[in-house]
């Protein structure tokens, strides 16, 4: 299958670089898979499109603020530093990272993050794509997630042409944000309000919450030209008791689950696949690539924002709605002049 069928002309001026002025106010788009039928409306009335019953999953993971600004040590020289990944335990500082200027910061290379606590980092070893292994450590000995949280930025995706803001700390994290672990938003969460959920609540929608952190692979571009080539970089998971139970629940009695976003997707999928086709509570990672042709062993709907072209999460959702489908859906959406990506506007698919 060919990257290059995933494609699509997007003007620049429909990538949000805003959200929304209120989570539920973004439009949704409506798309029946079955027929290709396709409807406009706004988040605010997503309860009327769920069914008593419904099932509706949703990604708990909480951004952390991943970016760091600081310097060269001695020379003073600016340094930009986004976390990836924690390699090891916590106390052991250990981070991938992409670094920059990259090429200025070899192995042995010292640089100080400052604000209202004081980050040290030193470069450990090189990596592929212009990554780095480093350390990262305080003065005083006190804890390296708390300093990273007091003085970093929140790691708004690449595409967003500015810089990030304190309203950003609070609009790119979802109302369920828990467990802290994700370098991006599950952005499909990002339209849920509490008022949104009592409105679920009153018309006996069930919501189950699980977690996916999600990894720069997500921002990660398809570098082949034969889609079935493509990999991505495992990202962690967990799954309760709880959640496990709703979702196998709703598959045995016929009743529909709903994923809020490609990770929510990935996960129960992933899970589903290693297990017959139920969901088993645990914790683990998974690196499952979604494209055109795969089974779908649990959701029936997917609530997701539109993405990238060429894109592993534009794949995805070809491969749950049908690629026409898709494309109609998009160009209709291009045409309604509806905000893509991140902070952009959203479309059920059912």
């Amino acid at each position: 299958m060919d990257v290059r069928d995933f494609d699509f002309d997007l003007p620049a001026d429909l990538i949000a670089q805003e959200p929304a002025g209120q989570r539920s106010a973004a439009r949704l788009l409506h798309l029946d898979r079955s027929t290709g039928s396709i409807a406009h409306s706004t988040i605010g009335e997503l309860p009327k499109l769920f069914q008593p019953g419904d099932v509706v999953v949703v990604n708990n993971t909480r951004v952390f603020p991943a970016r760091l600004i600081g310097r060269r040590v001695p020379s003073g020289g600016a340094v930009e530093c986004l976390l990836i990944s924690r390699l090891e335990t916590p106390s052991s500082g250990l981070w991938e990272a992409l670094v920059h200027p990259g090429q200025k910061l070899k192995p042995g290379a010292r640089v100080v993050f400052e604000g209202v606590q004081t980050l040290q980092a030193e470069i450990l070893e090189r990596r592929f794509f212009g990554r780095r292994v480093i350390r990262l450590w305080t003065d005083d000995g006190s804890g390296v997630d708390a300093a990273i949280d007091a003085i970093g930025h929140v790691p708004l995706p690449p595409y967003i042409k500015r810089g990030d803001t304190v309203d950003d700390r609070d609009r790119y994290q979802t109302v369920f944000a828990r467990s802290r672990g994700s370098v991006a938003a599950p952005t499909a969460g990002l339209h849920f309000t509490a008022a949104l959920l009592e409105a679920l609540a009153a018309r006996s929608v069930m919501v189950a919450e699980i977690t996916l952190h999600v990894g720069y692979g997500t921002f990660q571009p398809v570098r082949v030209d034969r889609v079935e080539d493509h990999r991505l970089e495992a990202e962690r998971y967990a799954i309760d008791d709880s959640a496990a139970s709703l979702v196998n629940h709703a598959l045995a009695e016929g009743r529909r689950v709903i994923a809020v976003g490609t990770t929510t997707t990935r996960t129960l999928e992933a899970v589903a696949g290693a297990h017959g086709g139920r969901i088993v509570a645990g914790e683990g990672a998974t690196d499952l690539f979604i494209y055109p042709g795969f089974e779908f062993r649990v959701i029936r709907g997917l609530l997701t924002n539109f993405h990238l072209p060429r894109s592993s999460l534009l794949m995805l959702v070809s491969a749950f709605a049908g690629r026409d489908r898709v494309r109609d859906a998009y160009a209709a959406a291009i045409a309604a002049r509806y905000r893509f990506y991140s902070y952009g506007d959203a479309m059920l698919i059912t």
